[in-house]
């Protein structure tokens, strides 16, 4: 039931972005950014809380209006053809938004009647979705008997009921456990197989975005860079000591000054990137005048990327997306 290419309409990505901009009153969420995802694609929005995340996928979504610039969500203006662009996406929002009232049955009922899909689609298509994500058996429960998990799977059954081009997933896995988490991801990963339908995810979990085909580092409404995880990661490229000393600004000092090394100071530790840091944390262990309580040794994260571009790491700020809705809602008055 998916949508195909209709007579005279040329087919392009699935999401074209050009110079987009939103503002609400002073405040500036999205500061023109450009970019585009393919149909197919698994693609990631990661940043802090307060970087544009939400904003930007309003907009995709037709929810919100740009201030500036264009958007194309499956072939479709967002402004001059919203109705048209609702009929062919799937939202997952942050905050549950199923009747808990009714059953997970009269849930997906009414999203199909909604969107106007007969029976003789929706019923198949349900059924075969609620056996995907382990829901069959509980069809017919009321919802408010169901865990954060289960209505989360529910959540994404329904977002796939009307067979979308594209699935919009606004921090789907928010206030999960991380056991949870990693099965909402695992039915995800397998929806995507058996469906064939491009994922737009925002995240500030790590780990989630390294699944991704492509992932734009988002800060301050300002897309930082975009690329494959792989990438990504290798601009920063070296090795990671992480140590923990008596005196860490003493130390990184030592560091800079001895041994010629950049370090950053992180939540209490000292950070280095160096092309060999298995040969480096013994040579630090005996020539370094400050006592090392710990280290260690990784490969680079998208974490230490974002630090890389920001100098800081990826994390909750206070500039938080209900900070920023508050806003939005004092310059409406």
């Amino acid at each position: 039931m998916r949508h195909g290419r209709q007579e005279g309409q040329v087919m392009t990505a699935a999401i074209e972005v050009r110079g987009l901009v939103k503002r609400y009153g002073e405040v500036l969420a999205v500061a023109g950014i450009d970019f585009s995802v393919e149909h197919g694609e698994f693609f990631a929005f990661l940043g802090p809380n307060g970087a544009g995340k939400t904003t930007t996928i309003s907009i995709l979504c037709t929810l919100a209006r740009p201030t500036e610039g264009t958007a194309r969500v499956a072939g479709y203006d967002v402004v001059r053809e919203p109705q048209l662009v609702r009929q062919r996406i799937g939202i997952i929002f942050q905050d549950p938004s199923l009747d808990t009232q009714l059953t997970a049955w009269e849930n997906l009922a009414l999203h199909a009647r909604v969107y106007g899909v007969p029976s003789r689609l929706w019923r198949p298509r349900a059924e075969e979705l609620l056996r995907l994500v382990e829901l069959w058996e509980r069809r017919h429960h009321l919802v408010r008997t169901f865990s954060g998990g289960m209505k989360r799977r529910l959540e994404l059954v329904r977002g796939l009921l009307h067979a979308p081009d594209i699935l919009f997933l606004d921090e789907p896995t928010i206030g999960l456990d991380p056991q949870t988490r990693r099965q909402i991801w695992s039915h995800l990963l397998t929806l995507r197989r058996e469906t064939g339908v491009t994922l737009f995810l925002t995240t500030h979990y790590l780990e989630e975005a390294e699944q991704c085909d492509r992932v734009a580092i988002i800060d301050h409404g300002k897309i930082i860079a975009l690329d494959a995880p792989h990438a990504l990661k290798a601009q920063v490229g070296k090795d990671i000591v992480v140590l923990s000393t008596d005196d860490d600004e003493r130390a990184a000092r030592e560091l800079r000054e001895r041994f010629g090394f950049a370090p950053m100071l992180v939540d209490g530790t000292i950070r280095i990137e160096t092309e060999r840091g298995d040969e480096l944390i013994p040579r630090l262990a005996r020539e370094l005048t400050v006592p090392i309580r710990s280290a260690s040794l990784r490969r680079p994260s998208l974490d230490d990327v974002f630090l890389a571009l920001t100098g800081r790491q990826i994390r909750d700020e206070e500039a938080s997306e209900l900070d920023l809705f508050r806003e939005r809602m004092r310059f409406r008055r």
